[in-house]
Parts: C-alpha cells; sequence; structure tokens
C-alpha cells in the first residue's frame, strides 16, 4: 500500500499494480476495464451501417476519452516500470525497455496505435479493427486469460510441433488433389493453391461443401484426408486442454506451498493471510478450496506435532 514515505513513481508502480489491494488501484482497474468494454461495444456498434450516421459525434467522444485513458495509462506504467517488483533489480531504462517488450505491453500499446495511424490516410475499416485489440488488455485482468498464456508458453515447442506437422499435411493433401482433380474441376483445383481452401476446410473437419472432389481417386483420398483430419486438429485441443489442467495443478501446488511457509510457526499472521488472499485470487482458486487447503495443512500440522486438531490441546 502507498503510504507517505514512498516516491511518487513508487506510488504510482503501487497504484497500478494488478494485484494491489489498494482501494485506489481498485478504482483504476474498474475505469480501465468499464472503459474498454464500453469503447468495444462502441466499435461494435459503429459498424451498423444505421447507426453510425445517428451517433457519429457519440462513437468519436468514447473513441477520444478511452484513447486519453489508455495512453495516461501506458505511459504511466512506463515511467513507473523500475519500481515494477519484477523489474526491481534492473536500470530504470533498461526496466522500462524490458516492461515495453513485455505482452501486456505490447497490447496497452496497439490500443493507442489508432491516435497514430490517425494521423496518416489509414482505411478507416482497419482501423476499426486495430482499435478492437484492446479487449486483449482484459487478459491483465483475468486469472483465466493468463492461466492459458502461461501454457501457450509452457506447451509452444509442442504446438509449434503439431502447427509444423499440420503444414506439411496441408501441403501434401493440396498438391495431391491437384494433381487428382485439376482437369475435371479446374475453377475449383486450378492451382495447388486454390487446393489448399478445400484442404483446410477438409483438415479441419468443417465441410463446407462448396468444393468437393467428382472422381473417383479424388473421393477415395478425400475419405484418408478425413480420417487424418479428426486425429490432427484433435492434438492442439488435447495439448491445450492438458497443459490448462497442468497448470491449474501447479497453481493449486504453489499455494499449498505458501500455506506452508506461513504456517512454519503454526500462526498464519494478518499479513500472511493477506498474501494468501492475494494468492489465491491471482490463481482464481475457489474461497472454499482455499479454505480446505488451510484446513488440511493446520491438521497436518496439529498431528505431526501431537495437537488434537479439533481443540489444539497437546496429546500425550
Amino acid at each position: 500500500m502507498p503510504t507517505n514515505t514512498l516516491t511518487l513513481r513508487q506510488k504510482t508502480a503501487n497504484i497500478l499494480d494488478d494485484n494491489s489491494r489498494y482501494w485506489l488501484s481498485r478504482v483504476i482497474n474498474f475505469v480501465i476495464i468499464t472503459t474498454i468494454a464500453i469503447t468495444v461495444l462502441a466499435i461494435i456498434l459503429e459498424s451498423e451501417p444505421s447507426l453510425h450516421p445517428k451517433y457519429t459525434k457519440l462513437f468519436k467522444s468514447i473513441d477520444n476519452i478511452s484513447l486519453l485513458i489508455f495512453t495516461i495509462e501506458y505511459l504511466c506504467r512506463v515511467w513507473a516500470a523500475p519500481d515494477m517488483p519484477q523489474y526491481k533489480n534492473q536500470s530504470a531504462w533498461r526496466a522500462r525497455w524490458i516492461y515495453m517488450r513485455s505482452f501486456h505491453a505490447i497490447i496497452d500499446l496497439l490500443a493507442i496505435l489508432p491516435l497514430f495511424l490517425s494521423l496518416f490516410s489509414i482505411d478507416l475499416r482497419f482501423l476499426r479493427v486495430v482499435r478492437l485489440l484492446r479487449i486483449f488488455k482484459l487478459t491483465r485482468y483475468s486469472s483465466a486469460m493468463n492461466t492459458l498464456l502461461l501454457v501457450f508458453k509452457s506447451e509452444a515447442r509442442a504446438f509449434f510441433s503439431v502447427i509444423f506437422v499440420l503444414i506439411i499435411v496441408l501441403i501434401i493433401s493440396s498438391s495431391c488433389i491437384y494433381l487428382l482433380e485439376h482437369k475435371t474441376q479446374p475453377e475449383a483445383f486450378g492451382s495447388i493453391l486454390q487446393s489448399m481452401w478445400w484442404s483446410i476446410v477438409t483438415l479441419a473437419t468443417v465441410g463446407y461443401g462448396d468444393v468437393s472432389p467428382v472422381t473417383p481417386m479424388g473421393k477415395l483420398f478425400a475419405g484418408i484426408i478425413m480420417i487424418v483430419g479428426v486425429g490432427l486438429v484433435a492434438l492442439p485441443a488435447g495439448l491445450l486442454a492438458s497443459g490448462f489442467s497442468e497448470q491449474l495443478h501447479k497453481n493449486k501446488a504453489d499455494y499449498r506451498n505458501a500455506i506452508k511457509i506461513a504456517l512454519h510457526d503454526g500462526v498464519i499472521t494478518p499479513e500472511e493471510h493477506q498474501f494468501l488472499h492475494e494468492l489465491q485470487e491471482k490463481y482464481d482458486i475457489d474461497p472454499e478450496d482455499a479454505e480446505a487447503m488451510i484446513q488440511a495443512q493446520l491438521a497436518a500440522l496439529r498431528s505431526n506435532n501431537h495437537v488434537c486438531p479439533h481443540c489444539g490441546e497437546r496429546l500425550n
């Protein structure tokens, strides 16, 4: 919590800390989350032809206000980076540079990018899509999204391996269906590049039906690709589910370790209780599960010390 002994930059870093319990930090988080929701909704409604002419001024005002808020937030975060816990061992400029290359900082920069792009002759439809990237700012405030990002990071090699295999199968299937069908359907399979649309749809098991083989060999090959596609498409989903489950177990294990450390003297102090509560929210652990883990650790501690788990009296 910021105090009078802290510098302005330290206070700013504490207030902008997403895990801070300080009331002003909560207010700022609420304002930013609300601004993100309103601006994304405004961008979606703005694309409706019947609404845009009527509420052009309102949409413009929302966009300008949100840009001002996001720009101030971004500049404050960059300025206060040296006092953020993860960068305290770095020099001021190095800390800022490391922060500016982080995932959340890049998202924050993309949120204000339209401000700079509007200075040039950029297509308004492109600007609208860029402005919609602001929705990714919510990842900073979502523990579930942060967990998902950690899963992608930890399973990056496996994901790249699957993508590599998918690309190889895509090229092979496109080439083969081109050889089998291009004479019969030159408008649909006129080149390997054109045939890739059919391969993507078939491998993904979507099956739009807008393009399909008509020759016997083409149909046989399509059947094989469909079977292969079922297995290949399931791989990323399986990796994601497995990684997500492992990360949740790791979060709970980290929380249990934090409880053990807090209970090393047999008592959880108010400061330790506050830390455990913040960790519970960070890891998105259900309050009942968190309480159950604390009680289990207390029972184990009392049992090891020959203390009754019910009344706390020492056993003979």
